[in-house]
Order: C-alpha cells, then sequence, then structure tokens
C-alpha cells in the first residue's frame, strides 16, 4: 500500500510571514467591548468585528496569502474556488487585485448580495451543487480540466495561515484575554487563530462554535480524524461544511479546547441581538460565537472575545432571522383563542390585550371548525410583547380571565 501524504503543519512563522503578505490589503478589524454580553458573562466580554472587514468577512486574509504565494505559472493559469459567497468574495478580490483570472463555484441558493459581490470583484461564477462540499467537486473537475489553480477554502497551509493573523491581532487587541470562540465550519479560522494564541498565550482557552445542523466536528474529533456528514441543514451557510479540513484538523485537535454547538434559535437570538444591542450586522454564522455566550454565558471564562466572522447577509434573510429571533426571544406571540360568539366578544379580547399593553399585529377568525361549539369562534392573534416574562405574564392573565388559550 502506498504511504499516505502526511498532513502538513502550520506554525506560528508562518502566520507571522502571511501578516507581512497582507500588509496594506487586510485591514486590523476593531475591537469592540460589549457591556450587554459583559454583563451576562460576569466579566468582560469584546467582539473581533471581522464582519467589518474588506469583503465582509476574514477570508480576504487566507485567500490574498494563498494566491499571493502562487508561481508565475501558476498565475498565468488562474484561480477556482468553491464558496458559499465570503471565500468567493475574498478569492475574487485578491485575485483582481494581483491582476489573476478567478472562476468560483458557489452552490445554488448561495445568497444573491454574496453573488453579486463575488462578480463585482471579477470572478466568474458558476453554480453548482446544494452545499459548499459539492460546489467544491465541481471547482476540482474545473481545476484538472484548464489547469487552473484550486484556492480551497480551508485546507491548505496558506489560507491556514492567512486566517491566523486575526489571533494575532486579537492578542494584541485584548492582551489579557482568557477565552477566544470562533464560528467554525471547514476549521480555517478557528485552526489559524489558535495556532497563533496557543504559540503566544498557551493558557488561553480556544472554542469553536458550529451550528447544530452543520457539526462535523464532535464526530471527527472523537474518531480521530475527519468524517464526513450525510446531511446538513442551517441558516448559517458560511459554516456549513460537512467534512472539516486535513490541515485545520490537525491543529485543532492540538490547540483548540472545546467545539460546541448551538442551534438556530440560538443563531437568531445573537443575530438579532447584535443589532440591536451592538448595532453591528452580521450573518449567521458570524453570530454563532455571541450564540455560544447567550447560551450559556457561565461556561466561558472572562475576558472573553467572540469572533464576528462575517456580514455578508442578503437583506431578505435579514428580516426572516429578524422576526424568527423575535420569536425565539418572546416578543412575538401567535396565540389561539377561543372566545364566545357573541357581539363584543373580539373586542373584548382586544381590550385585554391594550390592557396588557401588548401589541396586535394580526388577527384572524375561524367560525367554522368540528372542534368548536356552536357559540364558540377561534381567534388567532399575533402580538408584539416586551420580551419573555412580558409573555408569560400575558398568557397567564389571559387564562385567568377565562380564556382557553394555546401557543
Amino acid at each position: 500500500m502506498p504511504e499516505e501524504t502526511p498532513v502538513p503543519e502550520v506554525t506560528l512563522a508562518d502566520i507571522e510571514s502571511a501578516r507581512e503578505t497582507l500588509h496594506g490589503v487586510a485591514v486590523r478589524t476593531p475591537m469592540e467591548e460589549s457591556r450587554w454580553l459583559s454583563a451576562l458573562a460576569g466579566g468582560p466580554v469584546h467582539l473581533k468585528c471581522e464582519n467589518l472587514q474588506r469583503t465582509g468577512s476574514f477570508k480576504i486574509r487566507g485567500a490574498y496569502t494563498r494566491i499571493a504565494r502562487l508561481s508565475a505559472d501558476e498565475r498565468a493559469r488562474g484561480v477556482v474556488a468553491a464558496s458559499a459567497g465570503n471565500h468567493a468574495q475574498g478569492v475574487a478580490l485578491a485575485a483582481s487585485l494581483l491582476g489573476i483570472r478567478s472562476t468560483v463555484f458557489m452552490p445554488e441558493g448561495a445568497p444573491i448580495p454574496k453573488e453579486k459581490a463575488t462578480r463585482a470583484y471579477g470572478a466568474e461564477v458558476v453554480f453548482h451543487g446544494k452545499y459548499i462540499d459539492q460546489s467544491l467537486v465541481g471547482a476540482r473537475e474545473f481545476a484538472e480540466r484548464t489547469g487552473a489553480v484550486l484556492i480551497h477554502p480551508f485546507d491548505h497551509v496558506d489560507i491556514v495561515a492567512g486566517q491566523g493573523t486575526a489571533g494575532l491581532e486579537v492578542l494584541e487587541q485584548a492582551p489579557d484575554v482568557r477565552t477566544v470562540l470562533v464560528p467554525t465550519g471547514g476549521g480555517g479560522l478557528v485552526a489559524g487563530m489558535a495556532i497563533a494564541i496557543k504559540a503566544l498565550d498557551p493558557t488561553v482557552r480556544l472554542v469553536g462554535v458550529q451550528a447544530e445542523g452543520a457539526a462535523a466536528f464532535p464526530a471527527s474529533l472523537l474518531a480521530g480524524e475527519p468524517v464526513a456528514l450525510e446531511q446538513m441543514s442551517t441558516m448559517a451557510d458560511g459554516i456549513a461544511v460537512g467534512r472539516p479540513g486535513d490541515v485545520p484538523f490537525r491543529a485543532i485537535r492540538g490547540c483548540v479546547d472545546e467545539v460546541v454547538t448551538v442551534s438556530e434559535e440560538s443563531l437568531s437570538r445573537a443575530l438579532l441581538s447584535l443589532a440591536e444591542r451592538a448595532k453591528l450586522v452580521v450573518e449567521p454564522a458570524g453570530a454563532a460565537a455571541v450564540a455560544a455566550l447567550l447560551d450559556d454565558p457561565s461556561h466561558f471564562t472572562t475576558p472573553a472575545v467572540a469572533v464576528l466572522s462575517g456580514g455578508n447577509i442578503d437583506p431578505l434573510l435579514l428580516g426572516k432571522v429578524i422576526r424568527h429571533g423575535l420569536a425565539a426571544a418572546g416578543r412575538y406571540l401567535s396565540l389561539s383563542v377561543l372566545i364566545p360568539d357573541t357581539p363584543g366578544g373580539l373586542a373584548t379580547l382586544l381590550g385585554e390585550l391594550a390592557e396588557l399593553q401588548a401589541n396586535v399585529l394580526e388577527v384572524a377568525h375561524e367560525r367554522t371548525s368540528p372542534q368548536l361549539l356552536l357559540d364558540e369562534v377561534e381567534v388567532q392573534v399575533q402580538v408584539e410583547t416586551r420580551g419573555a416574562d412580558h409573555a408569560a405574564t400575558l398568557l397567564a392573565r389571559l387564562r385567568e380571565r377565562g380564556y382557553t388559550v394555546h401557543e
């Protein structure tokens, strides 16, 4: 049997070299103190705002590092990548800055703003497959057919090294940090940051955060090798990766202390909270680290840094996620209430809701149902509340007044 090719290792020296390469290209993104998260966690929490990076995510760090190191012959053949959007934009911009032709394979249904931005940066876009992994198959076939150089989104030493430059910045901007939480898909960002941070301060705890519906790392770490998921389901397209990369997996096994998962509801709440409290727009994947903090704020030692990995979100999805986040936070309440089929029955119910300071958004009647008595009407009502406690008070009060209420 042929010997397996050893997985290359990324070092602190690689990351420091990448920083030199990125000088004047990637920006040093802000580190913002979050008072509301600090109050929840019982200690200082800061946000590393990679959503404010060029192209709207950290991906330009790795993409430019990789492409800048290509030989003249490789540059002449052009580059190809597979991405749901953030890596696509990073590759497109990096290639454009370096005068190289680029083609990007994107999964069908990729966010429209990401597609348009990728084209605007000069790349040709090809839709292929439902997930990034399937797009990557198409990109590899294209590379074999045309000779273009494949710029992998996470599984290459230069990509990991480039992403690791964010870790250097974290230690400079928050030198007393004890925990760093990083959104995790294929693993390039958390691997690079972990290598940099652990090399300079091994006492810092590194935590990768995955979406529950696309969490390949827990099973892979248990197995001791990358294991592919059979299926994925998450709105966090930026971290929807079915199999960890070999290069980042090696680093994550050695440098990352924990990998946690967060639900779609938690992602929605985090995205909403960041918009409301921090005045920052992030995509679902970019909110994963904050979602983990909100789920269990006492679990993470402070001072803590939560990385906001990207801010490229379709405005239509943003509206849906905000509504979902409001519902998850108890700010929207959909009720089914039985009222007497008598004049003034609906007005009385609406009066009760007004007295409880609930804002009625929608009302619908149901009169013809085999579950209803002849003198009953079912009212479907959606109300806006001030939060979970207010919603619970509202439900209790309606039931005290004799209404049959179902959520």
